[in-house]
């Protein structure tokens, strides 16, 4: 499974955000063996960006070891708005 975590950010907020959720995504990948990325939408809008965090290939309980991450990593207060998380999962080929 894959997760999708979105999100909307003041432009004021960016660097200390970037740094934060770059320490949480470093601290996920050593404890958990994931390759997460960090992504934004190209153009902001109304002075907020949208962000996205991707951890491909989760493995199972990561959603409760990311959550707690993101408790203890204090992203909210830099966030506009919450967390949307999706989870997709791999389409299984009929060939």
């Amino acid at each position: 499974m894959d997760l999708y975590i979105y999100y909307q950010v003041r432009e004021a907020d960016t660097a200390a955000l970037h740094g934060a959720v770059t320490a949480m995504q470093a601290g996920l990948a050593a404890n958990h063996s994931v390759a997460p990325q960090l992504k934004r939408r190209p153009q902001a809008q109304d002075g907020l960006q949208t962000w996205m965090e991707v951890y491909p290939a989760v493995p199972d309980g990561f959603d409760a070891a990311l959550a707690a991450a993101v408790l203890r990593s204090g992203l909210s207060p830099l966030t506009a708005g919450p967390r949307h998380t999706e989870a997709f999962t791999d389409l299984i080929s009929c060939a």
